[in-house]
């Protein structure tokens, strides 16, 4: 959607609501376009008129409003609209197809049989939107035929992520082919992903069962979903079962509670076999961190804090997260580090036009001032991460950490501080700690955390080492190594296929 979009859309929908003002599906079309426009509360607001109004698809509006009220840090209305979404949830009956949205529990529930139970819901409901393929046996050939399937191949975490991978690929081994369900931006990163593979597919602007088809004409044997249940979602397209094994990697943070899912591929921290009743599918496990990451990106350029507006004295915190990811037990943590710190400054993303005064006004209310925090623009790749250079520490949040941010802080040589839970979304910050070496900065519970960043943020000498050893193994830390991840993964992908072409059901694959 344009910038210019969400505002005629707003526009429409007043005019259709002063004529008819109890419509529940334009009080949600006014919302999704408040959504768009960054004004996350207002939308919050339009959302729940629509809820209260008899939306028919409640159950996917009342997990759109929690995500609102997190995105604008309104945590009080938020838990309560959360436990309403969890009790109308509870109130459907086992094995029903639901038009939930499992990505809002996956970043925001602690408990992940729950995530699970969600995402197998959403997973029947996109089931029904297709009918299967006749089935097609894996056989050996001279070369795996290999499909990544994405709505979020142009300028987007993804893609970022991805590419050296797709470039590093063996073409002796493996057909590479992307199929791509999304924009063209036009960006150097699309084009990059282009050069990238043997073949790229747009099948923008297909539906779900064409899709399907035609990635069964292309042959693929192996399609890695890497798109998951966000937005855009192409799980119908897998629940088409177009390839005769299929992946699900990198974009969502858990299970994808599918059946037509075969394995989800992780690492020995994200997914521990003895994690196995988290997931529906079967857990293949890669010997590094399971986040590929792009040691052909920009390095930052050198800035000081003075070029972004950022204050020059005292440790400078960085918070740089999606705004419904700071929770209020972790903003209550974060408020406890400036508390035993003086002259710390807590550096937040400026992630919508709420966040600024709702963040601000909760620290006023833990006794820190308004001087304590600095808020930051959202801005293009390279200047995020001259920006981010500057800072001191970076401070994870929980259940949702950081995921591609914490491995953009740590190219950066920004020590990353994180604690681990039992969701996915809050082990991915301590795999990327433990492939970059620093392991040591897990915390192992949230008190555990606040200890370890006042003693950070304290000692200046530390900070420094840790991030002369950051820089110092850039380009040798099996973090950064493109290139040895797509061995990696070419070898799993190859353990998986001989396992299909050999008849035999999907296992546990330990790295």
């Amino acid at each position: 959607m344009t910038p210019q979009a969400p505002r005629a859309v707003i526009e429409a929908c007043m005019q259709a609501l002063a004529r008819k003002i109890d419509d529940a599906p334009t009080h949600y079309r006014l919302g999704v376009a408040f959504r768009d426009a960054g004004m996350k509360l207002e939308a919050a607001e339009c959302i729940r008129t629509a809820v209260t109004l008899g939306f028919p698809e409640a159950l996917f509006a009342r997990g759109l409003l929690v995500y609102l009220e997190r995105e604008g840090c309104r945590w009080g209305p938020a838990a309560q609209d959360w436990a309403a979404l969890e009790a109308a949830i509870a109130a459907q009956p086992a094995g029903a197809a639901l038009q939930v949205n499992p990505f809002v529990h996956a970043v925001l529930s602690g408990d992940p049989m729950a995530i699970r139970r969600v995402a197998e819901h959403y997973a029947r409901f996109c089931a029904r939107l297709v009918r299967p393929l006749p089935p097609r046996r894996a056989q050996r050939r001279r070369r795996i035929h290999l499909a990544y399937l994405s709505a979020d191949f142009y300028q987007h975490a993804t893609a970022q992520l991805m590419a050296q991978l797709l470039e590093s690929h063996d073409r002796a081994r493996f057909e590479v082919t992307l199929v791509s369900a999304g924009p063209d931006d036009g960006s150097a990163l699309r084009e990059r992903l282009r050069r990238g593979v043997e073949r790229f597919v747009d099948v923008r602007g297909l539906d779900h069962a064409a899709i399907a088809q035609r990635i069964r004409a292309l042959g693929v044997d192996i399609l890695v979903d890497a798109k998951g249940a966000t937005d855009g979602t192409l799980l119908p397209v897998l629940a088409a079962r177009p390839a005769p094994l299929q992946l699900n990697w990198l974009a969502f943070p858990g299970t994808s509670g599918a059946d037509y899912l075969d394995y989800i591929v992780g690492d020995r921290i994200v997914t521990p076999l003895e994690h196995a009743a988290h997931y529906s599918e079967v857990i293949a496990q890669l010997p590094r961190c399971y986040q590929p990451n792009d040691a052909h990106r920009a390095r930052p350029e050198p800035s000081t804090r003075a070029d972004w507006g950022a204050p020059a004295g005292g440790p400078l915190l960085a918070g740089f997260h999606q705004a419904y990811k700071i929770s209020e037990g972790v903003f209550e943590r974060w408020c406890a580090v400036l508390r035993q710190v003086p002259g710390a400054v807590l550096w937040l993303l400026e992630w919508n036009a709420n966040v600024r005064s709702t963040l601000t006004a909760a620290a006023r209310a833990r006794g820190i001032g308004p001087e304590r925090l600095c808020f930051a623009p959202l801005l293009p790749l390279a200047q995020h991460l001259s920006r981010l250079a500057c800072a001191d520490l970076f401070l994870d949040a929980w259940p949702c950490g950081a995921h591609t941010t914490a491995g953009e802080a740590l190219w950066c040589g920004v020590p990353v501080v994180t604690t681990i839970g039992p969701t996915f979304a809050q082990r991915v910050a301590p795999s990327l700690l433990q492939a970059a070496g620093q392991g040591d900065l897990v915390a192992a519970d949230a008190d555990a955390y606040e200890r370890l960043a006042v003693a950070l943020a304290r000692d200046p000498a530390a900070r420094a080492a840790r991030r002369a050893q950051l820089l110092a193994q850039r380009d040798s830390c099996t973090l950064f190594d493109g290139a040895g991840y797509a061995r990696d993964f070419e070898a799993l992908c190859e353990r998986l296929w001989e396992r299909a072409c050999a008849g035999l059901a999907p296992v546990a694959l330990p790295a």
